[in-house]
Order: C-alpha cells, then structure tokens, then sequence
C-alpha cells in the first residue's frame, strides 16, 4: 500500500505544479486600480501574510486558538465521511477529539485545511448574498492572509516535527497530498473573498494542469525513444 501511495504522489507532482501556476494566474486576476502594478487586493493578502510573520516573530505565538482550529478540523472532516465526534479538548500543551473512523482525509485535514481561514471564507459567502459587490474587500483579503499565514507557520512547524498522522501514511505521500490541498484551497479562498470568478478559476487550473501533464507526457515519451533507441545502436549486429 505504501509503494501505491508512492506511485500515486509521483503522478500528483504535474498537478501540484499545474495548480501552483494557476495559484499565480489567480492572483493576477484580482481587478487593480489606479493604473498599480499590484492591485489592492493583493497588497492586502500580503499584508495579512506580513502582519502575521510579526505576530508570530514579536507576540507569543497564538498556540491555543491554533488548537482549536485543527482539532475541530479533525472534527468537521469525520463529519463528512460519517464519524461521531466526542470529547474535544483543547489545551496549550495540544488538543484531541475521538472519533468512530478515520482514513487518509480526516488524518491530514489539519495540515491543508485552514479552519480560520475557512470562517473568514464562510463569512464573505455571507456577506455577498446580502450585499455585492463584497465590502470592504482589502479587509477580508487581510483577513485570508493573516489567517492562511498563521495555518502555514504552524503547519511548517508541526512538519518540522515527529508526527504520527504523517508516519501512517507516509512523508512523501502526504507531503505532496499537503502542498496540493494548500494550493488549490487558498484559490478557493481568494475567489470567495474577491471578484475573480469560479470559470476564470477553474479554466486556469484546468489549462495548467493539463499543460503539466502534456509537457511530461512529452519529455516521457522523448526519454523512451531516445532509450529505446540507444538499446537498439547497442545491440551487436548478426
């Protein structure tokens, strides 16, 4: 099962790249103003990003709500795929929750699922339907940078460290499933708290990871030919 998961991971490498690509067609997406090399919106993301790094260099690091987060992340994915949830508890030190099942999404949810940034996302969904365009955009663009910044440093710093949720189901494996996740739900983040939209989203995720998939397929195919070709020069003559 390992040497599949392997396999698997290896095959997901031109989607996180795809994905990684489209990550940056969709920051450029965002409307600018003023005729600004960097629109509003994405001066806004980092500056949450920013204002993070120095919480996070300056204050004491915001362990408990972190916590949180990932254990009713646990939570909320066993939700998903049927578990019962019980004893949440939370503390400096770490947290836990019990649940009745557990596989490979439940395990890994907390490491590419920013819960706090999911709130921020919820919220913004909310706010359109009564009012749009979404107000105040450049705060809610903060808000997904302050809080994917706080999702990333203590994620990195977890991976930094012994885990067992990443031992069950191997590092390479759940590193690339990680990165992948992280990529493509910070687009979800930015198109629920912007005026990019879901096609424009989706069509560049879909035009760069086919083109990802295209470009290996190519070199595989010229690496095959050139090996095959090489054996065949190799092969002493009757």
């Amino acid at each position: 099962m390992r040497f599949l998961r392997c396999l698997l991971a290896i095959a997901m490498l031109p989607l996180v790249w795809g994905a990684a690509c489209s990550f940056v067609d969709v920051f450029q997406l965002i409307p600018a103003s003023g005729g600004s090399v960097f629109s509003p919106g994405l001066l806004s993301i980092f500056g949450g990003l920013l204002a993070f790094l120095l919480v996070w260099t300056v204050l004491p690091a915001p362990v408990r709500l972190y916590v949180l987060g990932h254990e009713l992340t646990h939570a909320l994915w066993g939700l998903v795929f049927g578990a019962k949830v019980s004893k949440l508890k939370v503390g400096k030190s770490g947290g836990s929750v019990s649940l009745t099942k557990s596989n490979v999404w439940i395990t890994l949810a907390p490491y590419f699922f920013p819960f706090w940034t999911m709130v921020v996302a919820l919220a913004a969904i909310v706010a359109r339907c009564f009012v749009s365009p979404l107000p105040m955009p450049c705060i809610w663009l903060f808000a997904v940078g302050f809080t994917w910044c706080m999702h990333m440093c203590f994620t990195i710093r977890s991976l930094m460290q012994f885990q067992p949720d990443i031992q069950e189901y191997g590092r390479f494996f759940s590193y690339v499933l990680i990165s992948l996740c992280n990529i493509i739900l910070v687009i979800v983040w930015t198109v629920c708290t912007t005026e990019v939209t879901w096609k424009a989203a989706g069509r560049s995720l879909w035009q760069r990871t086919t083109s990802a998939y295209g470009t290996v397929a190519t070199a595989s195919e010229s690496a095959f030919g050139f090996i095959a070709e090489r054996i065949g020069t190799a092969r002493p003559e009757n």
